[in-house]
C-alpha cells in the first residue's frame, strides 16, 4: 500500500473531497475512513484529490484519514471466474453472504474476488518446456474450470522472457506458483490468475474484421438485423418495452462460449429474476446448465449509484480476458443509461460545467471508451487463437424518446440499433424491436454465411419492402379501411401482417419459440415467400385476396414458429411446402 495519506476536507454523499494528497494517480484506489471504504481518485485539483466512492458514505466525518493504494482498481482474473455472481466491485456476493449471514453487502467488508482456499486441478501445456522463450498471452497450461470452459492460463501481458521452472500436473491454489519466467536478472512468478485495471483495455495482436454473425436465436435480429461477432449494438426503450428480457435472451440462446451478464443500476427483482431463470436454464446446444459459461455482474438500482461505472468496466475486462483465450463472448450491459445518470450526479457534486440535460461534457468519451473495446481480434501468445467480445447495451431514455444525449451518444459508437417501440409492445408484439428505426451495418459482413442457407439477401429485402409498404398504407388504411384498397395493396397488408405475427414475433415464454435457430429461421422465411409468390399469380389471374386468406396453408405457416428445428426439418416444413403448392392449384384450378 503507498505511503500518502490525507484527510477528508468535504463530502458530498458518494464524493469525497481529500487533502494532503499529493502524488496520487488519476483512478487510483483509496482507502477513506476508519472502515477503509473502497474509492477512485477521479480529479486531480492542487493538494486536493476528488475521491468517487463506491461504498454508503453516511457516518463519515471531516478529518477522517484517506489511504491511497498505489494501484488502479482492478479486476482479478483466473479460475473461478464462470459461474459467480459480483457487485460492481467484484466483490463475491455468495462467498460475502455465506461469512455475513447478511442478505447486504456491509460497508468495508474485503473479500478477495476469487477464492484462494480451492484447489483446481491443472494440467501444463506440452508445447512449452523448460528453457523455451514465452511472452504476453502464451499458454502454459489448462485448468477445467466447467465442462463447458477449458481455463487457458497465460502468461500475463507485461511478461516475457525464458522458462525457468514449470509446474507438474496436479492440484493448486490460484495463489500458486505454475511457472517461473527469467528475463535478464529478473524472475517473474506465473500464477493462475491475472490482476487486470478495468479501464485499460487489454492488448492483442490484431483486430480483425467481424467475418460470422452471432446467433442470438431472435430471428427479428438474426435474419433481419443481424449482428457480428465482435460487434456492438445499443438496444434502446422506454419502460415496458421488454429491454431486459431481450438482454436476457441473448445472454441465454446466443452461440457465444462465455456470457457476462451485467445489471447496472437496474432493479434487485429484475437480476433476481435473470439470475434464477439462468441456475434453472440449460444450454440448448450443450446440454449443460447455462451457468457454467456464465458471469453475473449485480450491481443493482440500491446500491451506491458511482459503482454503477465500474461494473460496466469490470464486465467488459472480464468478457477480454476470455477472449484473449480464444472465445467468443457476449457481454450485455443493462443499462448504460443508469451508468450515465450517475456521471451526471457525480459530475454536478464536483461542480462542473454540465453538458446537455445536465450529462456532462465527457459523456460521449466514457461512452466511446467502452463500446470501442467490443471487436474481433487475433490474440497475443502461441497458439494462435482468435477471439471475440460482442457488446449489447441497453438504453433507457425516458418516455422512449430516442432524441436524448444517452441515445444519441450511443448511436454514434454502435453499428447496429435495436429500437423498441412501445406501441408494439402495447400490442403485445415481442421484441418489440421497430422494424423502420433499427438497423444493422453488419449487413455485408454476414451476407456470406446467410446467402449460403438460403436466398437471404433476396428475402431479407423483400420482407422489409413489404413492411415499408404496410406502414405507408396504414394512414390511408386508418382513413377509409382496408376494402377501399386495390387487390395488390390487400395482398401486401396480408403479407406483411404473416411476416410480423408469424416470423417477427416470437415468445420468451415458449419453450420451443423462445430459440429459433438459423435453419427454423430460414424454413419459415422460405414458406412465406413461397406464400407470397404464389398468391401473386393467383392475384394476377383475378382471384382475391380474401379467396387466399381463407387457405388451409396459411394456419399452418402461422404454427410452424412452435416447432422445433428438427420437426421442421424431418417432415413438417416439407408438408407446409407442399400444402401451398396444393392449396394455390385447387384454388387456381390447375
Amino acid at each position: 500500500m503507498s505511503s500518502i495519506t490525507g484527510r477528508i476536507y468535504r463530502i458530498s454523499g458518494p464524493l469525497v473531497v481529500a487533502e494532503g494528497l499529493s502524488g496520487v494517480m488519476m483512478y487510483e484506489v483509496v482507502r477513506v475512513g476508519e472502515e477503509e471504504l473502497i474509492g477512485e481518485v477521479i480529479a486531480i485539483r492542487g493538494d486536493r484529490a476528488y475521491v468517487q466512492v463506491y461504498e454508503e458514505t453516511s457516518g463519515l466525518t471531516v478529518g477522517e484519514r484517506v489511504v491511497a493504494t498505489g494501484r488502479p482498481l482492478s479486476a482479478e482474473l483466473g479460475p473461478g471466474l464462470i459461474g459467480s455472481i459480483y457487485d460492481g466491485l467484484q466483490r463475491p456476493e455468495k462467498e460475502i453472504a455465506s461469512r455475513t449471514g447478511s442478505i447486504f453487502i456491509r460497508r468495508g467488508v474485503n473479500v478477495p474476488s476469487l477464492r484462494r482456499d480451492v484447489k483446481w486441478g491443472y494440467e501444463r501445456s506440452r508445447d512449452v518446456k523448460p528453457g523455451d522463450k514465452v511472452g504476453p498471452g502464451d499458454v502454459i497450461g489448462f485448468v477445467s474450470e466447467t465442462p463447458l470452459v477449458s481455463h487457458k492460463v497465460m502468461v500475463p501481458p507485461e511478461i516475457s522472457g525464458y522458462v525457468k521452472w514449470l509446474a507438474e500436473d496436479g492440484e493448486y491454489t490460484i495463489e500458486d506458483p505454475v511457472a517461473v519466467v527469467a528475463s535478464g536478472d529478473k524472475e517473474f512468478e506465473v500464477r493462475m490468475y491475472q490482476l487486470w485495471p478495468i479501464r485499460r483495455p487489454r492488448p492483442y495482436a490484431e483486430k480483425l474484421n467481424p467475418v460470422e454473425p452471432l446467433i442470438t436465436g431472435i430471428r427479428v435480429i438474426d435474419y433481419v438485423f443481424p449482428i457480428a461477432k465482435g460487434g456492438k449494438a445499443a438496444i434502446p426503450g422506454g419502460f415496458g418495452t421488454g429491454k431486459t428480457v431481450a438482454l436476457q435472451e441473448i445472454t441465454k440462446w446466443s452461440h457465444a462460449d462465455i456470457a457476462v451478464f451485467v445489471g447496472c443500476g437496474e432493479r434487485g427483482n429484475e437480476m433476481s429474476d435473470a439470475l434464477t431463470s439462468f441456475m434453472k436454464l440449460m444450454d440448448p446446444r450443450r446440454g449443460r446448465p447455462m451457468m457454467e459459461r456464465s458471469v453475473f455482474i449485480a450491481n443493482t438500482s440500491n446500491m451506491p449509484v458511482a459503482a454503477r461505472e465500474t461494473s460496466v468496466f469490470l464486465g467488459v475486462t472480464i468478457g477480454e480476458y476470455f477472449r484473449d483465450m480464444g472465445y467468443d463472448v457476449v457481454m450485455v450491459a443493462d443499462s448504460t443509461s443508469r451508468w450515465a445518470e450517475a456521471m451526471r450526479e457525480i459530475s454536478g457534486r464536483m461542480e462542473e460545467m454540465p453538458g446537455e440535460e445536465g450529462f456532462p461534457a465527457y459523456l460521449s468519451s466514457r461512452l466511446a471508451e467502452f463500446y470501442e473495446r467490443a471487436g474481433r481480434v487475433r490474440t497475443l501468445g502461441r497458439p494462435e487463437r482468435y477471439g471475440s467480445l460482442t457488446i449489447f447495451g441497453a438504453v433507457s431514455p425516458p418516455g422512449g424518446d430516442f432524441s436524448e444525449p444517452v441515445v444519441r451518444s450511443t448511436v454514434r459508437y454502435v453499428q447496429c440499433f435495436y429500437a423498441l417501440d412501445y406501441g408494439l409492445a402495447t400490442r403485445r408484439h415481442f421484441p418489440a424491436i421497430n422494424w423502420l428505426l433499427s438497423y444493422s451495418l453488419y449487413i455485408d459482413f454476414v451476407r456470406g454465411y446467410w446467402d449460403k442457407l438460403t436466398s437471404w439477401s433476396e428475402y431479407r429485402e423483400t420482407f422489409l419492402k413489404i413492411l415499408q409498404r404496410e406502414a405507408e398504407l396504414s394512414d390511408i388504411v386508418r382513413l377509409v379501411g382496408p376494402e377501399a384498397l386495390p387487390e395488390e395493396d390487400k395482398l401486401t397488408l396480408e403479407i406483411a401482417r404473416m411476416i410480423r405475427e408469424d416470423f417477427l414475433q416470437q415468445s420468451a415464454l415458449n419453450p420451443v419459440d423462445a430459440y429459433s435457430s438459423p435453419e427454423k429461421g430460414v424454413m419459415i422465411a422460405e414458406t412465406i415467400m413461397e406464400f407470397y409468390r404464389m398468391a401473386r399469380r393467383a392475384l394476377a389471374k383475378g382471384i382475391s385476396v380474401a379467396r387466399v386468406r381463407e387457405l388451409k396453408s396459411r394456419s399452418e405457416i402461422a404454427q410452424m414458429k412452435y416447432y422445433t428445428s428438427k420437426q421442421l426439418s424431418e417432415g413438417i416444413f416439407k408438408k407446409v411446402l407442399d400444402d401451398i403448392k396444393s392449396d394455390f392449384r385447387e384454388l387456381l384450378g390447375e
